[in-house]
């Protein structure tokens, strides 16, 4: 079998977190696509054209398609011959894929058989990151750290972390890893984009002040909301008019006077990508990227030419002037409110805040 060669093609790379681990700024993720409405030879298109133009990151989750994303995501890499090490590959851990009392959630049996159970779906010997899907506040926050430090310790995982996760749960983790000498989550994987600022924003921002997180954001486009496909209505071959994928009630809330507002906010900021000579989509793709908290932005894909017009962001990035971003800030009049200060004055801007 011959095998890939990768070549970054010019893509930026972060460190994940506090770690010294590598990734890309855009990654590519399986929810809702692979092994879900993508199966087949038409996954291994989009890994490869991923792969070719400088994404080196792929995510998945034991939940995406009942595990079916991993099968698929893990032959496709497989028989393209990719060489394992020159990768980054991701998995999620917490709803399982079959029915039982201990067959989701975060105990330390699920931990380490949901693993041995996913890196046998991607037949692969180990996954460079492990995730926390969810917090499962049913189990000793000790209790799970241990347990993924024995999946480190395995050589299962190198490193683990969190996704939807608050703040408060993230930091419990820390203190119980530090106390104990063990290894604490080095990255979340958050709802971040142009609608929904407050937690990825102000919540987590002691965390990456205190310790380095870095998130790996999903959903960018807002389900599509911000690539302004739907300021017209919803197309009748779109994911929000998909009942399947479980969008349909965010189709609903278009049409409702907040629905109404973000269209109209979509519209206005359309016109400043139209000046930058580019697409919505990329507009609100970039504008997540350039947060110094970003280590890696997950694309989604269902078509190999998505892969392609999304990565179009990156010829953005150096477009997002200060006057650019305040533009933006104008039109979406959502910026988390800082903690307050009850009076006292501002410290320098170009010293350490």
């Amino acid at each position: 079998m011959s095998t890939l060669e990768y070549d970054p093609k010019g893509m930026p790379f972060r460190r994940l977190g506090p770690s010294g681990l590598r990734v890309p700024l855009f990654s590519l993720g399986g929810w809702l696509t692979l092994g879900g409405t993508v199966v087949g030879d038409p996954v291994k298109d989009i890994i490869a054209t991923a792969f070719e133009h400088g994404i080196n990151m792929f995510d998945t989750a034991e939940a995406y398609a009942s595990g079916r994303s991993e099968v698929e995501m893990g032959r496709a890499i497989r028989e393209l011959g990719i060489y394992r090490p020159d990768i980054v590959v991701t998995t999620k851990l917490f709803w399982g894929v079959k029915q039982g009392p201990n067959a989701s959630g975060l105990s330390r049996k699920h931990i380490i058989e949901g693993t041995q159970q996913s890196l046998a779906r991607l037949q692969m010997d180990y996954v460079d990151v492990i995730f926390a899907h969810r917090c499962d506040v049913n189990v000793p926050m000790e209790e799970i750290v241990r347990a993924f430090n024995y999946v480190i310790e395995k050589g299962w995982a190198f490193y683990w972390a969190t996704s939807e996760w608050s703040a408060q749960r993230i930091e419990e983790a820390h203190h119980i890893a530090d106390k104990l000498g063990l290894i604490a989550p080095i990255a979340e994987q958050c709802h971040h984009n142009m609608f929904n600022r407050e937690r990825p924003e102000k919540e987590y921002a002691p965390l990456y002040k205190n310790y380095g997180l870095g998130t790996t954001v999903f959903s960018a486009l807002a389900s599509g909301i911000l690539t302004g496909k739907y300021n017209d209505g919803i197309p009748a071959d779109s994911r929000l008019a998909n009942e399947a994928n479980g969008l349909s009630d965010m189709a609903k809330q278009l049409s409702l006077p907040e629905g109404q507002e973000k269209l109209r906010k979509v519209r206005e900021l359309t016109k400043i990508a139209d000046e930058l000579q580019t697409t919505m989509a990329s507009l609100a793709l970039a504008w997540v990227a350039r947060n110094p908290n970003t280590s890696t932005v997950i694309l989604g894909a269902s078509r190999p030419e998505q892969v392609l017009e999304n990565l179009k962001a990156l010829e953005v990035l150096p477009k997002l002037t200060n006057d650019v971003l305040e533009r933006i800030e104008v039109i979406l009049d959502n910026k988390p409110v800082s903690l307050p200060t009850y009076g006292r004055p501002a410290l320098d801007a170009m010293g350490r805040l």
